[in-house]
């Protein structure tokens, strides 16, 4: 008996030791940025001018993807009809146009052929029709194909595979071309507001500060950019719009938004293996029954003597529960497949990205307007999941935001004094097939929530296509991404193949490939606004999976250096700018915030 009680106390003892070295009760400073640490407290910050120079434009639109572009594009065509002087501003953070564009991408036209019909004139990148679909289902050793009929949503005849970079790169081109000003590596940071409570406009982030956050001899405040209606078309989960959302309480209506991530390579092939026009999709293996994701795989036309191009991504659903999961450790193992394998034998990978994306749809959407400007694509959540598209659903949507902007500054209702509301942007996205295909298909997605997981998904959206959405019902997506990791205890961890470094590859070998930079000298733009509870919290109760749900190797839990315990290290360099950590973290105790100078990937026409 004594020696059952000796026993059980050194057992106590052990683990009452492991808590300690796991949970030491100091916790360094990791967050240094101002929106944690306000300037105003901090006596580095007193002398310091805070004035900023201002400029005034007609229409800010804030992101160059898609839906910016065709906004500016669109304003300023409609500018010329009336004969009107209306100034465009278009801020981007990327260091050019197309620099942080990361897509799969097969693009239906019917928002291109509407803004500019004569596109193939003007040389768009447009230069691979599809030619062929194909669709299956992956087991762990074979395929099923599963036949693509017109009239289904990955019906894809009539698109165009793209490198969605380069796309947007012209439509940059194209929006100078009629007047709108596009201002590369200009990143909003902050929100400006009138007296009455409108949007004024948005100030650019400051840059000369240092990584403890306190100002260098160099510093220098940003810009404000004064407005009369701002366009946000940020694209997936912006920093801005979470922020505009807030503060006009734009989702209070609307489920959760529900995310994906995508992880793209592009891949020079062997030329036996190159089927320009073929656009193929899986979903199966390697993920498991209840968890949603597939992939594509896309082949580009290239010019004679160009190397053979073919695009290749993973997606995995961020609703997923298991906390051992890695969306790109799962991504390298699906290569490892026999069908898909012979694919990239012989060929090299040439670039990497990932990024975040929106697949709550319908049920998600937030209310688009508020006093002083609107929302526009993926900001809004306007993909469309079954047809794995959005890049004509932000250029439409950009579009009509555009024409009820130039409506009421045309009219002289929307001034720099006075916000106004563009509501007329709202009724056109009703009545345009934007908000049509998306209430057609709403159900597709949630419909892989039963226990059914895959199989009863891909049997529900068989029969809400053939009733073209017209159930009497719409179904929920369950709430948040984040709220639906459960613990660690309740699974195992992965044991995922070694990368081979020939098809498979590690991380921080594919984060090379994504040029990314940022100034390493500025406070870190992941900021925690607690930051104890990725050791209290996340580590303990779901054993650290925001170094694995990041795609860029970012988050690492490394020794502290007393040798007791382990803290979170950000390295915030890595950073490629998913959002996905912003999304998933379960304790939502990060905040994606912009860096120093806009930074981050280079993707040149991923």
């Amino acid at each position: 008996m004594a020696t059952a009680i000796v026993s059980s106390a050194r057992q106590v003892g052990r683990l009452t030791s492991a808590a300690r070295r796991l949970y030491s009760d100091v916790y360094p400073k990791i967050t240094t940025h101002y929106t944690i640490h306000p300037r105003d407290k901090d006596p580095r910050w007193k002398d310091i001018s805070m004035e900023r120079v201002a400029e005034e434009t007609d229409i800010l639109i804030i992101g160059g993807g898609p839906a910016g572009m065709a906004a500016a594009i669109r304003a300023r065509q409609i500018a010329e009809e009336k004969g009107a002087e209306v100034r465009v501003t278009l801020l981007e953070k990327a260091a050019e146009a197309g620099g942080h564009i990361l897509s799969g991408a097969c693009v239906d036209p019917i928002a291109l052929n509407e803004l500019i019909p004569d596109w193939k004139d003007k040389g768009a990148p447009m230069n691979t029709p599809v030619t062929s679909d194909k669709f299956g289902l992956l087991t762990k050793s074979g395929r099923i194909p599963i036949p693509v009929f017109p009239g289904l949503p990955n019906y894809n005849h009539g698109n165009y595979v793209v490198r969605l970079g380069h796309l947007v790169k012209w439509l940059s081109e194209q929006a100078e071309a009629v007047g709108a000003e596009v201002w590369p590596g200009c990143a909003g940071a902050d929100l400006l507001f009138r007296d009455d409570g409108s949007l004024k406009g948005v100030a650019t982030g400051d840059v000369g500060i240092a990584k403890d956050g306190s100002p260098k001899d160099m510093f220098e405040r940003g810009m404000e950019f004064h407005s009369k209606i701002t366009i946000f078309a940020e694209g997936c989960h912006g920093h801005l719009t979470k922020m505009v959302s807030n503060k006009y309480n734009l989702r209070e209506k609307s489920e959760p938004q529900s995310y994906g991530i995508g992880l793209k390579e592009l891949w020079e092939v062997a030329p036996e293996n190159h089927k320009p026009g073929l656009v193929e999709h899986t979903i199966g293996w390697p993920l498991d029954k209840n968890t949603y994701g597939g992939s594509f795989i896309y082949h580009l036309n290239v010019e004679e003597g160009e190397a053979p191009l073919v695009a290749t991504g993973f997606v995995v659903g961020l609703d997923y529960t298991n906390p051992y999961i890695s969306p790109f450790r799962e991504f390298q193992r699906f290569k490892l497949h026999p069908y898909i394998k012979p694919m990239f034998e012989g060929g090299t990978r040439i670039a990497y990205g990932a990024r975040a994306l929106v697949e709550g749809g319908w049920q998600c959407l937030p209310v688009p307007v508020f006093p002083g400007g609107c929302l526009a694509g993926d900001t809004a959540g306007f993909l469309n999941v079954p047809r794995i598209k959005g890049t004509h659903n932000a250029m439409k949507s950009g579009m009509l935001a555009a024409e009820s902007a130039m409506e009421l500054i045309l009219s002289g209702e929307a001034t720099h004094e006075q916000g106004v509301t563009p509501s007329t942007y709202e009724d056109k996205l009703r009545e345009s097939y934007v908000y049509k295909e998306l209430k057609q298909v709403r159900n597709c997605r949630p419909s892989f929530h039963t226990s059914l997981g895959l199989y009863g998904g891909v049997a529900y959206s068989a029969f809400s296509t053939m009733m073209r959405g017209k159930e009497p019902w719409t179904l929920s997506h369950g709430g948040a991404d984040h709220a639906k990791l459960k613990p660690a205890k309740e699974y195992q961890p992965i044991e995922y193949p070694k990368p081979d470094g020939v098809i498979t590859f590690d991380l921080l070998s594919s984060v090379a490939l994504t040029g990314t930079n940022h100034e390493a000298d500025q406070p870190p733009h992941l900021t925690l606004k607690d930051d104890s509870v990725p050791v209290k919290r996340n580590l303990g109760i779901f054993d650290g999976p925001e170094a694995r749900f990041c795609p860029a190797g970012v988050y690492e839990f490394v020794p502290m250096e007393t040798g007791e315990g382990q803290r979170l290290q950000i390295n915030a360099q890595n950073c490629i700018h998913c959002k996905t950590c912003d999304i998933k973290d379960p304790s939502q105790n990060i905040n994606w915030v912009v860096p120093e100078g806009g930074g981050g990937p280079a993707y040149n026409g991923m």
